[in-house]
């Protein structure tokens, strides 16, 4: 089954993607972000290929490997271009502020993120909301929807 959580940034994405793996058996997890850690920091046409680039070949390679029955992803995919099991992560304005300053990030990424809630809310996805619930009630939430 390949699985896509997305959100805006600070809402619990890679929280959550870590504790599901550690829960499923055969699984493997590729966190988009992790190709985008670069310093600076710099979003060009240039990077985003590169970053896209690298993003496609790695989740192909996983793809095509039979040893995995779960291929879990996790990006700020706020368009709905690709078919697959979507779960996006959201939560109110005031928790995804108090998270983000908790990961000391700055008032512009806060802003950022906090206006792209919107983004996820009219897509097709099964939407799950964190606030005030543990990422255990989110695994499990996710286990249920997904049967296993």
């Amino acid at each position: 089954m390949n699985l896509v959580k997305n959100g805006t940034p600070g809402v619990g994405k890679t929280t959550v993607s870590k504790a599901l793996h550690q829960k499923l058996h055969k699984s493997v997890w590729l966190d988009g972000d992790w190709c985008w850690m670069m310093n600076p920091w710099i979003i060009t046409e240039e990077n985003t290929k590169v970053v896209e680039g690298n993003i496609t070949y790695l989740l192909r390679s996983f793809l095509e490997n039979s040893n995995f029955d779960y291929i879990l992803f996790n990006w700020v995919l706020h368009r709905e271009e690709y078919k697959l099991t979507r779960i996006t992560l959201t939560c109110s304005d005031e928790s995804l502020r108090n998270r983000m300053l908790l990961d000391n990030r700055t008032v512009e990424q806060i802003e950022s993120s906090c206006n792209r809630l919107k983004l996820y809310e009219e897509m097709i996805t099964h939407t799950i909301d964190t606030t005030g619930i543990s990422t255990h009630v989110v695994v499990t939430t996710i286990q249920d929807l997904l049967k296993i």
